[in-house]
C-alpha cells in the first residue's frame, strides 16, 4: 500500500462532514431557494438519499475489494486498459472539481474580505497550506479534522443561536404549497454535493475498524443533512423569499446579529468557519487526487507529486470560471448532472459489473466442481 497511515471510522466521518458542508454553507441555500421557495428546508432531506446510496455503493465495492481504492478496483473489475482509462477520467474529474472548490474559496475571500488581493495569491496560499497536510498523509489529515471540525460546528451553532430572536416563523408557510414537486426540484443541486461521499471509497481500505465504515459513513451523511436543513431553515425564517436573491445568505445573516449593542457584525466568525472548513475540504479532495494518481501510475510513494498537483489545482482554480456569477450558474444548472454521473453513475456501473462477474465465476466454479 502506498499509504501506510490508518484512521478510525469516526475520524473518517469527521473528515467527510466539512468535505461536503464547507461550500454548501454559503452558496447552496440561495440556489435551492430558486426552485424550492419556502420548502427549501425540506430539499436536503431528499438530497441526503443520494448520500446514503453513495456510501452504500462504496461499502459494497469495499467488501468485494477490501484492500483497494476506487482507482485500483476499477482496473480489477474492467481490466487493465479500460480500468486505467476509467481511473484517469475519474482523477481528471477530481482535478477539475477540486479546482472549482479552490475557486469558490478564492471568490468568497476576495469578494467579501480581500478585494484588492490578487486572486492567485489567495488561491496559492490556501493550496500551499493544504499541501503540507496532504504531504503528512492520511493520519495527519484525520487528526487535523478532529481538532478543526468540532470548533467549526460550535461556531456554526453559535451563529444560529444568536439569530433566533430575528427569525419569523410565518416565512415557512404555506408548507408544500405545490406538493412535493418544488422540494424535489430544489434537492437536485444538493444531491451533487451529497454524491461527494463516494470519497469514502478511498478511505475504507485504511480504516482500523473497517466493520464500522458504513455505520459512520451514514452518521456523517445524517450530520451533513441536519446542518443543511438547519442552514436553509434559518435563512428562510430570516429572509423569506429574498433568500433566492442573495449570493451568500449566511454571511448576510451574520451581519444581522446584534446582542445588547455588544455582539455585532460577526462576519469574522463566518469567515473563520469558511476558511477552516474549506481547508479540510480542499485537503480531502487534494489527498484523494494525489493518492489516486500515485495508484494509477504505480508509484511507490505519493509525496513527490503533491506539489506538482497543487500547482495544477491553482491553474484549474483560475481557469474554472471567469467570475462568481458564471460559477454559480454552472453549479445551479449542468453541474448536478456532471457530478452525479461521475460520483454515482460510475460506482453503480462498477458494482453491477463486479457482481455479474462474481456470479459468472461462481457458476463456473460449481460446474467444474
Amino acid at each position: 500500500m502506498i499509504e501506510r497511515g490508518k484512521i478510525s471510522a469516526t475520524q473518517m466521518a469527521i473528515m467527510m462532514n466539512p468535505a461536503i458542508m464547507a461550500t454548501v454553507l454559503l452558496l447552496v441555500p440561495a440556489i435551492t431557494a430558486k426552485n424550492a421557495k419556502q420548502d427549501l428546508w425540506i430539499s436536503p432531506i431528499w438530497a441526503s438519499l443520494i448520500g446514503f446510496l453513495t456510501v452504500f455503493l462504496a461499502y459494497r465495492l469495499h467488501k468485494l475489494y477490501p484492500n483497494e481504492t476506487l482507482i485500483e478496483y476499477s482496473e480489477l473489475i474492467l481490466g487493465k486498459y479500460l480500468g486505467k482509462l476509467i481511473g484517469a477520467v475519474i482523477l481528471f474529474y477530481y482535478l477539475h472539481v477540486t479546482g472549482i472548490i479552490v475557486l469558490e474559496y478564492g471568490e468568497f475571500v476576495a469578494g467579501t474580505f480581500l478585494p484588492h488581493t490578487p486572486m492567485l495569491v489567495i488561491l496559492g496560499s490556501m493550496v500551499i497550506v493544504c499541501s503540507f497536510a496532504v504531504f503528512g498523509g492520511l493520519e495527519v489529515i484525520g487528526r487535523c479534522s478532529e481538532i478543526i471540525v468540532p470548533v467549526v460546528c460550535l461556531l456554526y451553532l453559535f451563529i444560529f443561536v444568536l439569530l433566533l430572536k430575528d427569525l419569523h416563523i410565518q416565512n415557512m408557510f404555506p408548507i408544500m404549497e405545490g406538493g412535493l414537486k418544488s422540494s424535489f426540484r430544489g434537492s437536485v443541486v444538493p444531491q451533487s454535493w451529497f454524491s461527494e461521499f463516494i470519497l469514502v471509497s478511498f478511505f475504507f481500505p485504511y480504516l482500523t475498524d473497517k466493520e464500522k465504515g458504513m455505520k459512520w459513513g451514514f452518521i456523517s451523511v445524517f450530520s451533513v443533512m441536519f446542518l443543511m436543513v438547519l442552514t436553509n431553515f434559518t435563512t428562510l425564517l430570516l429572509f423569506g423569499n429574498l433568500t433566492a436573491e442573495l449570493t451568500y445568505p449566511v454571511m448576510i445573516a451574520a451581519r444581522y446579529i446584534s446582542v445588547a449593542d455588544f455582539l455585532e457584525h460577526l462576519e469574522s466568525i463566518v469567515m473563520a468557519i469558511w476558511v477552516a472548513g474549506t481547508f479540510v475540504k480542499i485537503t480531502v479532495f487534494y489527498y484523494v487526487l494525489v493518492l489516486g494518481t500515485a495508484q494509477l501510475v504505480k508509484l511507490s510513494d505519493f509525496r513527490p507529486i503533491v506539489l506538482p498537483i497543487g500547482f495544477l489545482l491553482i491553474l484549474f482554480g483560475a481557469w474554472s470560471a471567469p467570475n462568481l456569477q458564471e460559477l454559480a450558474h454552472f453549479l445551479s444548472t449542468s453541474a448536478a448532472f456532471y457530478f452525479l454521473s461521475f460520483q454515482v453513475g460510475i460506482p453503480i456501473m462498477l458494482l453491477s459489473i463486479a457482481l455479474i462477474r462474481n456470479k459468472i465465476n461462481q457458476k463456473k466454479g460449481s460446474m467444474t466442481g
